[in-house]
């Protein structure tokens, strides 16, 4: 059974994330998405809201779940017993930087193997920031966010409840 990790700080996961899940569970056999942490970055959404939205959002997908992990990528891929990193780019900048980081993953654990899928399409500009920055305009993400987990995203700035 072939099992594939995509990771991300999915702040918030976005149709664009949704996008890279559906291609990467036609591949695999098994997908998880692994809401991680970075503590180089300031999140709007608290981990369990990530979690959450990300549950939502891949409800209707067979085969993939939703995990948690605050640690380094490549000891979860080990951890889970993963055949793959399925990883997103938009653009030459993306495309670069996931290069090194594959880079990186891979010389610091040689069974880390990572594959590059290329957005295209109406997803090809979206991203978790574009999505915050809408909100914090008053505007409504509609289709940027799965229409499960809009409610949540909206509730939870209105209240106040975000990390920022």
């Amino acid at each position: 059974m072939s099992l594939a990790i995509v990771p991300g700080s999915f702040d918030p996961l976005t149709m664009g994330h949704l996008d890279l899940i559906r291609k990467a569970a036609k591949r695999y056999d098994e997908v998880v998405v692994a809401v991680m942490v970075n503590p180089a970055k300031r999140y709007c959404f608290d981990m369990k809201t990530r979690l959450e939205i990300a549950r939502l959002s891949v409800a209707d997908i067979p085969r993939v779940s939703v995990i948690a992990d605050r640690g380094l990528l490549i000891d979860l891929y080990d951890r889970l017993g993963a055949k793959a990193v399925c990883k997103g780019w938009r653009n030459e900048e993306d495309y670069a930087y996931e290069i090194r980081m594959a880079d990186w993953n891979r010389a610091h654990n040689p069974r880390f193997r990572t594959e590059l899928i290329h957005s295209r399409g109406e997803f090809a500009d979206l991203s978790s920031t574009a999505v915050r920055q809408k909100l914090l305009r008053g505007e409504i993400p509609e289709g940027w966010v799965h229409p499960n987990a809009l409610q949540i995203v909206l509730t939870k700035l209105k209240k106040g409840e975000s990390e920022t």
